[in-house]
């Protein structure tokens, strides 16, 4: 019995080392250390360019003049010769107003005019012969100047005649209402066969310069010093237009470009804001008056600068940096932000065509390991519900 269970054990023992043996033969080789994963990145790469800088603000757009068409006698409407919305020009006849009691005054004054000079005709001819006889004691030297103060008499009334039409004169170019500068006619408030007071307040219509045309805008008091170095600059500052855009970007359309033209002589202390204006050419009629934009000005330009997208800096404790691609590997390079633009930003410590990373910088690190990603991120649309 001892013997079979020792023959039993050492059967047991054997079978056991058999299969050790076995598992040791046959177990999968010990797997290295993988190879840290790359992340993937985008990248853009640095690019030297001139680079205008802009401040922004919103602005209304106001017309260089604006006329309110009101009669300056009274009398009655008798035609009106343009159309709502019509462009004219300045001093194109507009309306009419009955003249005939004017004219009929004119003819009056004219009539006294000629019988004034009439008699001062015939006066003088009287004077040269008192003259020529007062050397001759012929008249008394009291009768000669009687008649030189008869002559002066007549004068002054044919003066006065003259005088009366000329005020009658221009009573009459009243009754012929015209255009006081180029533009557009609004809409009319009074028709033909009305009777008209200088008294009204409403007026006929108005006419509104469109072109050119202005816009009035609000900055920043600390914008001040700037405003005057273009205002002063030989070389106009360039102003943008734009509706439907804020004031951070380029988003709406542009309507046009202007230049600055004024300051104001001073700083709203409620608001701590500085009021300006600039004036644009409107042929195109896109700048309306009581409109509101958003106005770009044209600051400074920077000469070859070296721009980068805003997602390409980042901001540490105390200064900015970026990621540089150095063949698979990244680099942190550390940056000055010498300006942020709206759609891209100027940096300094970099060189032109560096290779910088755009997005995934969130795992990145000194000497990561990067895969530059070449496609465009997918976009996921969520489906409406009905």
């Amino acid at each position: 019995m001892r013997i079979q269970k020792k023959t039993a054990v050492f059967v047991g023992l054997l079978i056991a080392l058999a299969a050790l043996g076995t598992w040791y033969l046959t177990k999968p080789a010990t797997a290295k250390l993988a190879a840290p994963t790359a992340i993937p990145v985008r990248v853009v790469a640095v690019v030297e360019k001139d680079v205008p800088r802009y401040v922004s603000g919103i602005g209304s757009v106001l017309s260089l003049h604006s006329v309110v068409v009101r009669p300056q006698i009274d009398g009655i409407l008798t035609r009106i010769l343009v159309k709502e919305g019509q462009l004219v020009n300045e001093g194109d006849l507009l309306a009419t107003i009955d003249d005939r009691s004017i004219r009929a005054s004119l003819d009056l004054a004219k009539a006294q005019l000629g019988e004034s000079q009439a008699q001062l005709q015939v006066a003088q001819v009287n004077l040269k012969r008192y003259k020529l006889l007062s050397v001759d004691d012929g008249v008394s030297k009291q009768t000669y100047d009687q008649q030189q103060a008869l002559v002066n008499q007549l004068k002054a009334t044919a003066q006065g005649n003259q005088a009366s039409i000329d005020a009658v004169q221009v009573q009459l170019s009243y009754t012929q209402i015209r255009s006081p500068v180029s533009g557009r006619v609004g809409i009319r408030t009074v028709d033909e066969g009305n009777f008209l007071r200088m008294s009204d307040t409403q007026g006929l219509f108005t006419v509104t310069q469109i072109d050119p045309i202005a816009v009035e805008f609000s900055l920043p008091q600390q914008m001040l010093p700037t405003l005057q170095g273009l205002i002063n600059d030989p070389q106009r500052a360039r102003v943008k237009a734009y509706i439907g855009a804020d004031t951070d970007g380029e988003t709406g359309n542009l309507l046009g470009e202007g230049h600055l033209t004024l300051i104001d002589n001073q700083i709203n202390a409620n608001t701590g804001t500085i009021r300006a204006k600039a004036e644009f050419n409107n042929a195109g009629q896109k700048l309306w008056p009581g409109l509101l934009v958003t106005v770009k000005i044209q600051t400074a330009l920077d000469k070859d600068a070296l721009v980068v997208p805003p997602t390409v800096v980042q901001r540490g404790l105390d200064q900015h940096f970026v990621y540089r691609v150095k063949g698979d590997k990244v680099e942190t390079v550390q940056v000055q932000m010498v300006h942020q633009g709206s759609g891209q930003d100027i940096i300094k410590g970099v060189h032109p065509g560096d290779v910088l990373v755009s997005d995934g910088q969130s795992r990145l690190k000194q000497g990561s390991t990067v895969q530059v990603l070449t496609e465009p991120p997918q976009v996921v649309q969520s489906q409406a519900q009905p």
